[in-house]
């Protein structure tokens, strides 16, 4: 059994959320003292009295196992935060999902990817925009991710699959639980050519507050959050505001100033978003990172491939080269690389994954980074 697997048991626990798994990895505890508390540990880590005679009863090596076994039995994958593999824009969060469970191509996870979210009763405009930049990002190469709910979610993951484009839904329920129950077919076909995830393992019982919750995940996925049409209200400006805490890039439609379905986005044109007509709004913002990682990888291989010795000559951009140079110094942080550099976020995650693919550079639990 590994640090992983007792994580995933953890999170499973009935009172246990991302607060006291929070506090629990904060204090620095090895995850394997967890089976020798008792009821006063669980009630010291904030579990009532009841949940805490639970814990203690149930968390054992067995139970942990067996939990672990029922999972892989279903057929459905689990990411934990302690994984290599662990999704680099999610781990830079200040509020990461512990676990994540997933259903389909697991590898989209590391593609360039743009959240696309709006009301759930959109008006033909918003449809028709919805679906035109969904289809227009796909073009391009971008990855869309949306919560699979009624409305704009749905039409932009549609509009996805029918251009032959990868998408990749966000649940607020269980991960094998399709809601809107309407949406059945859809959370099907996106397992089929897609991915679908959810911090929430099967039997988890949906309620309302679970949904607010995925919307930090849809936004921290992403470099950019693109709001189709949403009124003042919306529940998709929460994952707006969830990219602006992130430091991440956030996009939106303008629309009819009489409409009450456009308020939202041009709520946030007003304070800072950057307006889209179309797709190439967007992919003008990270065109020159995209084609600086498809160049080095093109030289890569070709400096490979015309090396008869054996010997690979590996060639990096200057801004790599300067990052080499910085990581030379020793193993640095996020931050720690933001300052140095004074790069903004965008440009410091692309070098650094580029040089993840390169396998240059090891990215290390706590947000750091090292030379290989």
């Amino acid at each position: 059994m590994d640090e992983r697997q007792v994580l995933m048991g953890l999170t499973m626990l009935q009172g246990v959320g991302r607060r006291t798994v929070n506090r629990l990895l904060a204090s620095g505890i090895n995850l394997y003292e967890l089976f020798e508390f008792g009821e006063k540990q669980w009630a010291g880590i904030g579990l009532t009295a009841e949940l805490a005679r639970q814990a203690a009863a149930l968390f054992t090596k067995e139970w942990v196992t067996q939990q672990w076994l029922k999972i892989q039995e279903t057929g459905i994958g689990v990411i934990t935060y302690l994984d290599d593999d662990y999704p680099i824009l999610m781990k830079e969060t200040s509020d990461p999902a512990w676990v994540l469970y997933f259903l389909g191509d697991r590898s989209l996870l590391d593609t360039m990817s743009i959240a696309m979210v709006g009301t759930r009763v959109p008006t033909a405009y918003g449809r028709k925009m919805a679906e035109m930049l969904a289809e227009g990002l796909c073009a391009y190469g971008y990855t869309i991710v949306s919560g699979m709910a009624r409305g704009i979610d749905s039409i932009c993951h549609e509009a996805a699959l029918r251009c032959g484009g990868s998408t990749m839904a966000v649940l607020g329920t269980a991960i094998d639980v399709a809601y809107p129950p309407e949406n059945t077919s859809l959370y099907k076909e996106i397992i089929r050519k897609g991915l679908v995830i959810s911090e929430y393992p099967p039997g988890t019982k949906s309620h309302s507050g679970l949904f607010p919750q995925r919307n930090r995940i849809i936004a921290g996925l992403t470099w950019g959050t693109l709001v189709v049409e949403a009124d003042i209200r919306s529940g998709s400006l929460i994952t707006a505001d969830a990219a602006l805490e992130e430091n991440r890039d956030v996009f939106a439609v303008p629309g009819p100033v009489t409409s009450p379905k456009s308020r939202g986005t041009l709520n946030l044109i007003k304070q800072g978003a950057k307006l889209v007509t179309e797709a190439s709004d967007i992919e003008e913002e990270y065109s020159m990172w995209l084609a600086a990682i498809g160049a080095d990888s093109s030289q890569s291989a070709a400096a490979g491939a015309g090396d008869a010795g054996g010997s690979l000559r590996q060639e990096y951009t200057s801004d790599e080269e300067r990052m080499i140079v910085l990581l030379e110094q020793g193993t640095l942080t996020v931050d720690e690389l933001l300052t140095a550099t004074g790069w903004d976020f965008g440009l410091l995650h692309s070098v650094l994954l580029s040089l993840i693919i390169k396998k240059r550079v090891a990215q290390l639990a706590g947000l750091k980074y090292e030379l290989i």
